[in-house]
């Protein structure tokens, strides 16, 4: 089945537009979700909607509600929050332009791809993705769908562009909050320089198809097993614990020393992890 757009517009460059499509660049991963049962009955668990001091309502007597001050609220009609919402309009105008690297990481939220709804487009797509990728640097604008606003970047991509949603600045919180107790000491240069080594041992070219959700995999098994023995007994199976020395306190330069002793690039121990 063909994909969907997310978004069908144009992007406006001072007097110039170009009609896009836009595509979501990721999917959801396999996931398992389980419901809630009654034990004795073996059936599944319902909820309905109460209120203290009267008990179960109709869904059709909730509205929504900003509590301003504790047990205080404003109450909203479903008609008054459509008013206000932004209009989901089919342009989006590139603002301003900003070195890559001037966006921290933290700041970037969903990609999408970006392609020329058409033919005609194709000529003025081609020169904008050409244009960021000689000058390096990243669209921003802001893009209206779906009765909210949101900050995007674009890029270059292949043949493409690529949008990426960014959390505006209220959304970030600072990491210095967190960081404030960490000493400022440089560490020894025999403990750097064993690190160092460790991490040129086990560094590959990235590729994510190496990795798999160990979890979902062992959730499945489990799922399959239980299912295949119907019993009610619980059936554990405890994971291999990494090996401690008893204690909390760890020899850094022991441990160091002894991790760079396993020479085994990063990218065959995948492999063959995979192939056991």
């Amino acid at each position: 089945m063909a994909a969907r757009a997310y978004w069908q517009g144009q992007i406006r460059l001072a007097l110039v537009s170009i009609p896009v499509e836009i595509y979501s660049a990721s999917k959801s991963g396999a996931k398992i979700s389980f419901n809630q049962i009654h034990e004795p009955s073996g059936k599944r668990v319902k909820y309905e909607k109460t209120v203290p001091g009267i008990g179960p309502i109709d869904t059709d007597e909730i509205i929504k509600g900003y509590e301003v001050s504790k047990g205080e609220y404003v109450l909203l009609e479903e008609e008054e929050i459509e008013a206000v919402k932004i209009e989901s309009r089919k342009t989006l105008e590139l603002v301003q332009f900003v070195d890559q690297c001037e966006i921290d990481p933290l700041y970037f939220e969903k990609p999408y791809y970006v392609a020329p709804k058409d033919d005609l487009a194709e000529e003025a797509f081609v020169v904008l993705r050409e244009a960021l990728r000689k000058s390096k640097k990243v669209a921003l604008g802001q893009l209206s769908v779906r009765g909210s606003e949101k900050l995007v970047a674009i890029k270059p991509c292949g043949k493409g562009l690529l949008l990426e949603t960014l959390r505006y600045a209220d959304e970030v919180r600072k990491g210095q909050m967190f960081f404030s107790e960490i000493d400022e000491a440089k560490p020894k240069k025999e403990l750097l320089d064993l690190a160092t080594t460790l991490i040129d041992d086990r560094s590959a070219p990235f590729d994510a198809s190496e990795f798999e959700d160990r979890y979902i995999d062992a959730l499945k098994k489990l799922i399959d097993k239980k299912a295949k023995s119907k019993s009610k007994k619980a059936i554990i199976e405890d994971a291999d614990e990494p090996e401690t020395s008893g204690g909390n306190v760890v020899d850094l330069m022991a441990a160091l020393k002894k991790s760079v002793g396993d020479k085994a690039p990063a990218k065959s121990r995948a492999k063959t992890k995979k192939s056991a």
